[in-house]
């Protein structure tokens, strides 16, 4: 697999450290510096906690543009993201909502980053901002012109917050083939929304169809943990992380130090 030039450690944990609106966006309201900040100490409680991995992404900047940001999105995000990887010196990855995978790939490759979240990788989907197509031919074009090639791509599957209705006829298996086909690096298999567990038909269909390791991007949880442990190859850990346990708070250290112990404990 891929990905075990990233992680020393067998199916790995990835905290999502969602960063604040960022200039320009229509809920902006802090400085970059004090975004910046908080992200790095958000990175410093979850690498001490003991996740294996981080991503950055731009949750807060709602209503997310279709495919694409501007220069400002992408400066932001390179300076955060060169800070989080020099601070927690773990392996890293970045999102750029909504679809802009062109720019995460110039993030990650400017800021050190180690992977990228893509959407609609392969297959189109609609999403709430609009039709999302399919990007792979694109994005790895990009990435080999830019000498990128070691920044993978990790690309999600039936996406959440999305609709399907128009690739019915492909399950989610074979759209994880195609993934695998099309040279992506990782699968992501979520629930229908943040926050929401991903179906434990759909881990095992993804994984009966693809070789590439299978990530669970959503939903999961302490108390869930074991259900899913043994089909997944590793957890992007977002909301269960968060106080209250919703994505839009804060990092609560105790919350991560919980699932960590789980996770510790299942692997032996």
């Amino acid at each position: 697999m891929a990905t075990k030039n990233l992680f020393p450690s067998r199916k790995p944990v990835i905290g999502m450290i969602h960063l604040g609106a960022l200039p320009g966006t229509p809920a902006s309201e802090l400085p970059l510096s004090a975004i910046e900040a908080l992200a790095v100490r958000e990175a410093t409680l979850l690498r001490d906690a003991g996740v294996h991995g981080l991503m950055i992404e731009n949750m807060h900047d709602t209503p997310y543009l279709r495919g694409r940001v501007g220069p400002e999105i992408v400066a932001a995000m390179a300076i955060i993201g060169r800070a989080v990887k020099a601070t927690a010196k773990l392996p890293c990855g970045v999102q750029i909502l909504a679809g802009a995978n062109l720019e995460a790939m110039a993030v990650a490759l400017a800021a050190g980053l180690d992977f990228i979240r893509a959407e609609g990788f392969a297959f189109a989907h609609v999403a709430d901002e609009g039709f999302i197509q399919s990007s792979a031919a694109e994005l790895l074009r990009f990435r080999r012109n830019i000498g990128a090639d070691h920044v993978q791509v990790w690309t999600d599957v039936k996406k959440k917050h999305s609709s399907h209705a128009i690739t019915a006829d492909v399950d989610i298996g074979e759209t994880a083939h195609a993934v695998e086909f099309m040279r992506g690096d990782a699968v992501i298999v979520t629930g229908l929304v943040t926050g929401d567990a991903p179906q434990a038909a759909d881990v095992l269909a993804v994984k009966k169809k693809t070789r590439l390791p299978v990530y669970l991007g959503s939903g999961v949880t302490a108390a869930n943990l074991e259900s899913f442990f043994p089909a997944a190859d590793g957890f992007i850990v977002g909301s269960e992380f968060k106080q209250g346990g919703n994505w839009a708070n804060t990092v609560d250290a105790k919350r991560v130090e919980r699932f960590m112990a789980v996770h510790r404990k299942l692997k032996g």
